[in-house]
Order: C-alpha cells, then structure tokens, then sequence
C-alpha cells in the first residue's frame, strides 16, 4: 500500500471515500489504516462530558495539521490559471484532525508560524495556507534527509512563501514579459501559419530564465548549458541568448546556398544557439544545444556537456556550471529517457551537481488531455525518485514563479541535487500555430480566447500597486513593437542567407574538412614495452584475486618476451588507451560492465581483495599523464549514450567510448544515434568523435546476443558522416583507435567488437605489429601464395575470416584468397581496386558473411564491390530471416558448415554454389534469395 512519502492523492481521496461509505468496500489494509486514522482524530469526551480538547491532544493534532499542510497544503495551491481556485480538501478540513472551529483561538506551540513560538491555532492555519496554498505549491516532504525538510521550510515560511521584490525589479519582469509576448504575437501577424511553437501562455519563462541565469551568476555559475523542446525556443533565443530580431526573421525568409552551406540544415525551432549573456552580476556563457523533434532526447546530452565543462574545470566545476532543462508536461512522465536522465543525477560517474528543471505545463500534450497522457496526479510525480523538491508554480504569477526558482536554484547549489520547477500555464494556439485546437478541446480553447494576455495581467496588478503609471504599458508594447517592425524590414530588405552556427568550444570548423589519408599512430617498441610492464604492475601490498593475478603475469612475461610476443585483444586495447594517456588524451570509457569488462576480457578495475578498494593501472602509468575514467553505467542505452555523446561534443581532444554490454543493446539508444549521432553534423554542423564499441559475432548465443545490427548502421551511413569499422586482429584495434585521436578530423566511429576473438588462439598480434604501419582498411591475405596462382578470393568481414582460414587447412583449397574488408565506410574504393589488381586472373569473388542475406554489410558493399572490381560478387552467407539468428546451438553450427562449405568446398562437394547453382538477384548459393532455414528434419 502506498501511503506518505510517495501519496497517490487522487487514489487516497478515492479509497477514503469508498471507506466512509462502505468499510467493507476497500481492502483489509486500507480499512485498517483508515481505523486507525479515526481514532487517532477523535473527539474524546472530557470528565463531566466537556468537550474541550485537553492541551497535549491539541497540540498533538495542531502538529498533525502542521505537518499535512507541509506535506499536502499543494492540493489547496491555486495553479490553474484557466480553473477557479480550490477552497477545500477533505485531508485538510479541521474535521480530518477531531478539531473544531472552536480551537482555531486557542493557542498551540508552532515555531515560525506565528510572532512568537505560541500562537492561536487559527493564525497557524492562515500561515500555513499563505505558504502553501497560493500560487506556489511544493512537495518536499517526501525529502529523507532531515536537514534539506528543515532547509526548505527555513525558505518559505518565514516570508510565507512569498517574494521580495523592489519596484524597479517588478517593472523589470513587465518588460520582459511585454518583449516576450509582443514577439509572438508579431510573428503570429506576420508568418501567419506558420510554425514556430509559440510561448504564449508561457511568456513568464522568459524572466523566470532571466532571473535563473542572474541568480546562477551571483553564486558562482560561469556557464549554463540549457535544454528545451520547441515550445519558447526562439523567444529564448531573442530574449534571453541575445539573439537578434533580425536574425530571427531571416530564418523565416532565409534561402539555402548549397554551395556555401554544408549539410541539409534543419527547422529553425530545432536549432540552438551559444553567446554571453550579461547577468549584472557577470557574463555567463550560454549554450542551447540543437535537438531534434524527439524532445526528451536532448536531455542526456545537456547532462554529459554540462559534466564535460565541470571535468575541465576540474575542482569546483560543478558550481561553476549549471545544466538547466525545460520539459514538456506531456513527456515529462511521457518519455522513458527522462527517467534515465533523472536516475543519472548521483551517479558518480554521471553527476553534474544537480539540474534545474522547469516543466512547461500547457496542460495538454499535442492534443492529449492530461487524464489520457499520466497515471500521475501531477506531471512531475516520476522526479520524486530522487527526493528532490518540486515547486508547482502558478504560470500567470510571475513574483510567485520568480520566487520559487530562486529557491530551487540554491537547493542546487546547497545540495548539489536537482530541483523541479512545475510552470503551469497553458498554450494560446494549438500544438502548432498550423493546428486548429477547437476540434478536440472546445471548451478549453474558448477559456483561453477571451483569455488576456500574461503581461496585461501583471501590467494591472502592478497599476493597483502604483509601481506602473497609466499608460505605461502602451509605451512598453510600442517600443517592441518599434524595434520589430525595423528589424522586420531589415530582414526583407536584406539577402538573407542560413548561415551555420559557431563551432562549440574546443572545435575548429578546419578540424572536419579531412581526406581519408593514412595516420600515423604506430610507437616505438620499448615505449610499448613499458606502458605493458606499468599496466600489469601491482604494488605491493595490494590484494589481487590470484586468477587476475595469472592473467597479468601472462601479460607482463609478453611484454619481457624478445621474439614470439603475441598480443591479445585487451592487451592491445590497454596499450592504445595507456599510449594515449601518456601523451596528454583524456580517456573515458563507460557501458553497463565496461570496467571489468562483459567478456571478463578488459579489467581496467582492480579491487583489492581483502579491503575492497578499487585500483585503475591505466591512472598509474606515468607522472602528469592524462586521466582514465572507466564507468560501470546504469542499465540504460539512450541516457548513457547521449551523454557521452553529449561529453564527447565539447571534448575534441579527449577519446570518449561507450561499450555496449551485447551490440544489439545499441537498439535502445536508435533515437540518439539517428538523430545526434548521424545526422548532427549534416543537421548543425556539429561534429562529434564519440566512439561505440559493440560486440558482435555470430557464436550460436540466439538472436539477441549475436549481432550489432551493421546494416543499421550502414543505412544511415552518408556524406562520410560515421565510420563503422570491424577490425579483425588485436594491432588493427590498437591503431584505430588511436587514429581516432590522432587524425586532424572528428568522426562517429562505430567498432563492431568481438566476443570469442578476444580469446581466440589465432586473433593475437606481434608486438611488431603496433611498431609500424597504421589501421587497414583492407588487409589482404598473408598466405595466399602467388597472386597470380589465386582463382578465388573471398572476402569478408570480422569473425568469420577465422572459420574461414580453418576450413581453407582443411581442404584442398589451393588458389584462394581471404582478404578482410576492416572498414565498411567509408568505403575503401581504392584498397579494393588495388586487391584486384592484385588478383587480376581471380575468376570468383565471393562475399561471405554470417548474418543472413538480408542482415549484415552485403546489401550495403555489394554495389560498391561492383565498382570497385569491376565485377559481379556473389554472396555465401544465411537466408534470409526476421530474427538475426537461431535460438538453438546445433542448428546454428549446422548453417556455419553449410556456408563455410559453400565457400571453400572440398572435392566431394563441387565448386561454390554461386558458380552456377546462385538464385536470385546479387544472391549466392541457395542462400541469395528466400530460401527458408532449414528445420533440424532437413
């Protein structure tokens, strides 16, 4: 049963009520609980039939109302600015406490609430109402730390709940509300139709970010990151980013110059924006990165840019920069990544010392009343999670709302933990200004009609209180609406053209005008030899598990070896990563087992293992070397791959990874890798080197586990926008991943990693091979023999080159060829034209994979293979099929022999089947076309 600390208040009302009328028709538990709220607010009757309460049970109950008004005094807040305000609860009647209002004179003990510590119930009921019953209303007591409880009453009651403001500050917050509101309306009379996702109805979010961003700076903050959907995005831009009016109304009549502009561009209410804005109290330096119509999507990437900044700072940096967040009251509990950027808050590894979010409650999601959109009382009851304080805040009282964010911004800064900002208002037009909202909400639409606008309201209550003179308030719209109109026909008059945004910080618009030439990334033999010896030590004193310990003296006997040196997949990764370190790269690597590693393969954590204590070797290796940050993340795909994303955006000079625990895990996270990942730099110029590392291989572990789903990648693969790379030996991982860093371009680099290689007796590297060269992106065949002797080359990708290697030492396969294609894109025209001149009397090209025809790189490299060698390739591989792979091990080995037999056939079994046996279009032996898996009967 869910009762206080996480109330379900509509649900609680309901059960009461069933109760009272009908104990039976609740169940045993919320009967008894109910009982025992009875008694404890009954009457009792005093000797002599008094009915006067005794002192200590008046107290007992004035401190049981005092503690529900704390707790539930926000059911009585007037929030709903198009609703009439709430008089009464029936959890907050004197009645629910066995008072009268008799009692209202007496006196009880109630620090705060009164004069004194005593004061007549009566006025401990109008304080407590005054705080929490207006315009602002808060849960906080939901909060288990006593002292944040004492923290926030401290904030609110003695001033009950109520802001402090000079004249000049509440004539202040006019203008802005004038300047944000008369902007809407312009472009609503100017671009009619046309959609921009207007703030009006929200126009007080412009000094609420106002007074946000001055208050942030007066305590220490240098720079905010600020993410928000489309709604307020180029009021935000205008009004509180600085930018121009005349910039804005250039993207309304702007022509795209391709010639000029690189990438496709986007909708202006996608776009961001990055400048100071001068506080008052000091610049700030603002950052709105761009997102894409999946709102909530931005919200992971806000975070990993915010920790990005703080790391660079290093101390105190998370003071010094303020992540901020604006929701939509629809995705707020709508979206599934807003819960797992919230879980993410006091991570260590993902932290940022708290957000402020603000929720921009239009009390409708596109056209989906709030009753069909949550199972929740309010849109914020998923924050309540991490035990923070949210403020739901009347969005027609601007002094309220101001009032409330100044607290919530040093909750922050106190606690370093978030704080909710629930701004509840409502939209003029409907989801678009193209959208005609009366078709669905009627009655809703003819209350906002006939509605004022925010700031004619405010404008009264301040003539009331004789801060605005008659009259002033047309002066104010006339001056706007003076500086609108000239910037609007500065706009007209002018060639507008869409120009690209400036490059975040760190970034050159230079660093992403590349070619594909070869990097340098070997190193000289000793240096390796030593960043292996440092990579293995344990000091002394250090309880290592003894089956670690095997595996690192293995690894240190390696590094001492002159001849026969074999290196193995981590070993290989440990000494890119250690080499990168000791020459000044930061490294952060994070996924759900990225520390030891899935495969139990990496170990970059070690843990003593009498005291617990962990030991990164990768932090050891050198004095002043770069840091190594390895992160074990939470279960979550889409949260932890934007924000790495999000770091890597402002961290050009840092290699920044996320490992997926099995590369189908990367599906969770599709909404991050389309719309950032692929497209970000096409979209908003924003480059971005983040690297993902996902297992693949086929090894009969069932659908689920086998494949990273390249052809997903490869679909979104364009305008050299990512790299997807399967490197198939230990040296050929060392070096891409240094070129990663080391190449003067920054590029998504998508590695299709392996599982069974990591252990696989052939899939090791001499130490020769790190000391020369770089990656390949084409390794050609080391025992092929003569070229001019080979009739058959196959080619192929990751994993299977090993099968097939096997399976050529076990037949008579004299004049065939295996070359590996180890980077899929770009794709390496050149390398392959060059392989067949090499093998120019080839008369078989095969292209062999594990995936099923329909899956995989065939359907992407098979085209560019008919180019590149000027012939028809055939395909062996799968049939085709609607899951990667079977669930089951026998039949999974069953279709590998059949392929590696269609590959490289023995005597007895007749030449490739794509020699004159393919079917289908591009299709290979039996398998090119729609031929059904075979049962285990066949």
């Amino acid at each position: 049963m869910d009762v206080p600390g996480g109330w379900n208040l509509t649900y609680v009302d309901e059960q009461f009520s069933r109760w009272r009328a009908d104990p039976g028709s609740v169940s045993p538990q919320w009967q008894a609980f109910f009982q025992g709220f009875e008694l404890g607010t009954a009457r009792p009757t005093l000797e002599g039939g008094g009915e006067a309460l005794d002192a200590q049970v008046l107290q007992a109950r004035a401190d049981a109302l005092i503690h529900r008004y704390r707790d539930l005094g926000h059911l009585l807040a007037c929030l709903d600015p198009l609703s009439v305000c709430p008089t009464s609860h029936p959890l907050l009647e004197l009645e629910a406490f066995g008072l009268s209002p008799e009692d209202l004179e007496r006196t009880v003990y109630a620090p705060g609430l009164g004069e004194g510590d005593h004061t007549a119930l009566g006025d401990v009921v109008q304080a407590l109402r005054e705080t929490y019953c207006r315009s602002v209303g808060v849960e906080y007591t939901h909060l288990q730390d006593p002292e944040e409880r004492r923290w926030m009453r401290a904030r609110m009651e003695p001033g009950r709940n109520r802001g402090r403001f000079s004249r000049e500050e509440r004539r202040e917050v006019l203008r802005w509300m004038v300047r944000a509101g008369r902007f809407e309306e312009f472009l609503h009379k100017r671009y009619l139709g046309q959609t921009r996702f207007s703030l009006e109805g929200g126009e007080v979010l412009i000094p609420q970010l106002r007074s946000l961003v001055r208050g942030a700076a007066e305590r220490g903050v240098r720079q905010v990151i600020l993410g928000m959907a489309h709604r307020g995005r180029l009021n935000v831009h205008v009004n509180l980013l600085g930018k121009g009016f005349e910039e804005v109304f250039c993207q309304f009549e702007a022509t795209y110059d391709p010639e000029e502009v690189p990438g496709g561009g986007d909708v202006k209410y996608h776009s961001g924006y990055m400048g100071e804005v001068e506080t008052g109290a000091g610049k700030v330096r603002m950052i709105l990165p761009e997102n894409p119509s999946h709102l909530e999507a931005v919200n992971p990437v806000v975070e990993g840019v915010a920790r990005a900044l703080q790391d660079g700072l290093g101390e105190g940096g998370g003071r010094a920069v303020l992540p901020i967040l604006i929701h939509g009251d629809a995705a707020f509990p709508g979206q599934g990544i807003v819960a797992e950027t919230l879980n993410l808050a006091q991570l260590p590894g993902y932290a940022t010392g708290g957000t402020v979010h603000i929720v921009l409650n239009n009390q409708i999601g596109y056209t989906t009343l709030p009753e069909h959109a949550r199972s929740t009382r309010y849109a914020t009851d998923v924050a309540k999670m991490l035990m923070v304080p949210i403020f739901h805040v009347q969005g027609e009282s601007p002094e309220a709302v101001l009032h409330a964010t100044t607290i919530a911004l040093e909750y922050r800064l106190e606690f370093g933990k978030d704080a909710v900002l629930d701004l509840v208002c409502y939209r003029r037009h409907g989801h678009n200004e193209g959208d005609e909202p009366y078709f669905t909400q009627p009655l809703l639409y003819e209350r906002i009609r006939d509605r004022p606008p925010a700031y004619e309201l405010y404008a009264r209550e301040l003539a009331e209180a004789k801060v605005v003179e008659a009259g002033e308030l047309e002066s104010l719209r006339a001056e706007v609406d003076q500086e609108l109109d000239a910037a609007f026909e500065a706009a007209r008059s002018a060639a507008c053209t869409w120009t690209p945004p400036e490059p975040w910080d760190g970034w050159e618009r230079s660093e992403n005008r590349h070619s594909w030439e070869p990097v340098a990334t070997a190193l000289p033999e000793e240096e390796l030899r030593e960043l292996y010896r440092a990579v293995a030590r344990v000091p002394e004193g250090f309880a290592l598990n003894p089956k670690l310990r095997r595996i690192l003296e293995r690894r240190e006997q390696a590094a001492e070896e002159e001849e026969g040196a074999r290196l193995d997949w981590a070993a290989a990764e440990a000494l890119a990563f250690g080499s990168l370190l000791v020459e000044g790269t930061p490294v952060r690597l994070s996924g759900e087992d990225s520390g030891r590693g899935t495969f139990s393969q990496r170990h970059a954590v070690w843990f003593d293992t009498e005291t617990g204590e962990p030991r990164v070797p990768l932090n050891h290796l050198r004095e002043g070397q770069a840091r190594f940050q390895v992160f074990d993340s939470p279960l979550s795909e889409a949260a932890v791959v934007g924000f790495e994303y999000g770091y890597a955006a402002v961290s050009p000079q840092a290699l920044v990874l996320w490992e997926a625990q099995y590369g189908d895990f990367a599906n969770g996270a599709q909404v991050i890798i389309d719309q950032f990942l692929a497209s970000a730099e096409a979209k908003w110029q924003r480059p971005n080197g983040l690297v993902l590392l996902l297992p693949h291989g086929y090894e009969g572990q069932g659908p689920d586990h086998s494949t990273a789903r390249p052809e997903r990648f490869l679909q979104l693969c364009a305008e050299e926008n990512l790299q997807v790379c399967q490197p198939s030996t230990p040296a050929q991982y060392f070096h891409l991943l240094r070129r990663q860093v080391k190449a003067p371009w920054r590029k998504p680099l998508v590695v299709l990693t392996p599982k069974s290689l990591l252990r696989h007796p052939e899939a090791v590297s001499p130490l020769s091979a790190l000391t020369s060269g770089g990656f390949a992106p084409v390794l050609d065949d080391p025992d092929a023999g003569r070229p001019s002797a080979v009739r058959r080359v196959l080619l192929c990708s990751g994993k299977i080159y090993y099968s097939l290697a096997k399976r050529r030492s076990q037949v008579d396969a004299a004049g065939v060829a295996l070359a590996r294609l180890e980077q899929l894109y770009p794709f390496p025209e050149q390398a392959l034209e060059e392989l067949a001149a090499r093998y120019g009397r080839a008369t078989e090209w095969l292209w062999v994979q594990d995936e099923p025809v329909n899956m995989g790189a065939w359907t992407f490299v098979a085209p560019r293979l008919r180019a590149a060698l000027g012939r028809e390739p055939k395909f062996v591989g799968r049939a085709e099929a609607a899951s990667p792979a079977t669930g089951f091990s026998f039949l999974h080995r069953a279709e590998e022999e059949k392929l590696l037999a269609e590959a490289l056939p023995g005597k007895e079994e007749g030449s490739a089947g794509g020699g004159g046996k393919a079917k289908g279009k591009g299709g290979g032996a039996k398998s090119g076309g729609g031929e059904k898996r075979r049962t285990s009967k066949e």
